[in-house]
């Protein structure tokens, strides 16, 4: 049976430089799905009565946007989120170790990843890329519930075999093998991808690094997602440990780890070098503003980025980043360019999180818009979820107002509904799957 969503539709049906310039925004809109995709976008009353049997969903008054995708962050981390203290380096030992050796148990795995996802929609995340544990199973477990309900998912088991605990370790050669078990078993079965994960430089010996190369040379399909120059005392770390490499992303490009399918979390101490290799080679920036500002670790140059032509995608990377909010990650990335005196229109920040990012990621024919043949993945915000959004958003038909006072001022019943392939996986007013 054929769906019909009704509500002030918003998108990016092309990639482009000017987001505020180029947006497809629909009083009123209709958008019919079939089979889980969208078939048809157009006002509601061109298509209401073409359509007398589809199954009708009125979302009047509400903003319904792409599905948001989250490019960088831990689901591991969800318990120990907003944890008191510490930048980088000391986090980890203090928190993240420890917690993260609670997945070697695939029961308290299993939960904590139902818990993880049903967080993501209630914030109408409905893409993420996201770092397991060194535990294979780990990974498994996610890639398994997202299958449930056909989420587009992007995950890998993280490889580090040094400069952590001995319990939280593997080896180069086991990091190879159960990396391309999980390609073999899980990558593009359904809408899973694979990310090879190596956690960042200082955690990967010489061998470790060389096998994970040597993998992505062999699955040139297949996603890298890591660190990059997040703390300067990371940075400095790096420097000593690598010290024949011209700089931090040299490290990586040393074992070709540097392609299109490479996504570096932070990047907030790139030199012009690495900016150009970047640039040259089209790797991604995950931009995680909340999580920038928390552990003290810098501010993003966005501008330099959009001057060298690199690809920037917007993330929470929690629990780095204190919420799973998209929309406050939008707002926070706002006020760290205000900081560096640059203007983030909100249709921009939009962008970042929507087509930007599935472009970035090579999956804009798949999601992040509501172009035919898209998935059905979409978000209904509600511009008027309590008193104070009522007061101060009083012409809920300008999308960028909309987006931008939302960017601030979102709760969780900011969302009214998530739904993946065609289905709502989150709706305020019942329950989540």
């Amino acid at each position: 049976m054929a769906t019909l969503i009704k509500g002030n539709i918003l998108h990016f049906p092309n990639t482009t430089q000017s987001p505020q310039n180029d947006a497809q925004y629909i009083v009123d809109g209709g958008m019919l799905i079939e089979n889980g995709k969208v078939v048809k976008l157009d006002t509601y009353a061109s298509l209401v009565d073409k359509y007398p049997d589809a199954e009708r969903h009125d979302y009047s008054g509400k903003l319904i946007v792409p599905g948001f995708i989250d490019t960088h962050l831990h689901f591991p981390q969800t318990e120990m989120i907003a944890r008191f203290g510490e930048q980088l380096l000391d986090w980890l030992n203090r928190y993240t170790f420890p917690t993260e050796r609670k997945f070697e148990d695939p029961v308290y795995a299993e939960a904590i990843a139902h818990f993880f996802l049903n967080q993501l929609w209630q914030n109408g995340t409905t893409t993420c890329m996201a770092y397991a544990t060194v535990h294979k199973s780990s990974a498994e477990t996610l890639f398994k519930l997202a299958s449930e309900v056909d989420m587009h998912m992007i995950t890998g088991k993280v490889c580090m075999d040094r400069h952590c605990p001995d319990w939280l370790q593997d080896t180069a050669e086991s990091a190879y093998e159960d990396s391309a078990e999980l390609i073999a078993k899980w990558h593009k079965k359904g809408r899973n991808k694979y990310a090879i994960t190596p956690r960042f430089a200082p955690t990967s010996t010489h061998q470790q690094m060389q096998k994970l190369g040597d993998l992505m040379q062999a699955h040139p399909d297949v996603y890298m997602q890591t660190h990059l120059s997040e703390n300067k005392d990371e940075v400095a770390w790096v420097k000593s440990l690598f010290p024949n490499s011209k700089n931090y992303l040299n490290v990586y490009d040393s074992y070709g780890m540097v392609t299109d399918k490479a996504v570096f979390g932070h990047c907030i101490y790139l030199d012009d070098d690495s900016w150009r290799t970047m640039a040259d080679k089209n790797a991604i920036v995950a931009f995680c503003p909340r999580s920038n500002l928390f552990l003290g670790s810098g501010l993003y140059q966005f501008d330099k980025a959009q001057a060298m032509g690199v690809q920037t995608t917007l993330a929470t990377d929690v629990a780095g980043g204190d919420s799973f909010s998209m929309l406050k990650a939008m707002g926070e990335a706002y006020k760290v360019c205000q900081l560096q005196k640059i203007n983030l229109d909100p249709l921009h920040g939009l962008y970042l999180m929507t087509q930007g990012a599935a472009h970035a990621l090579g999956v804009e024919t798949e999601v992040g818009n509501f172009n035919t043949g898209s998935y059905a993945d979409f978000t209904v915000l509600d511009p008027h979820f309590n008193d104070l959004s009522r007061l101060r958003i009083n012409e809920p038909r300008d999308p960028a107002d909309v987006l931008f006072a939302l960017s601030f001022l979102a709760e969780q019943n900011t969302i009214a509904s998530t739904w993946i392939a065609g289905k709502p996986v989150y709706s305020r007013t019942g329950d989540t799957k």
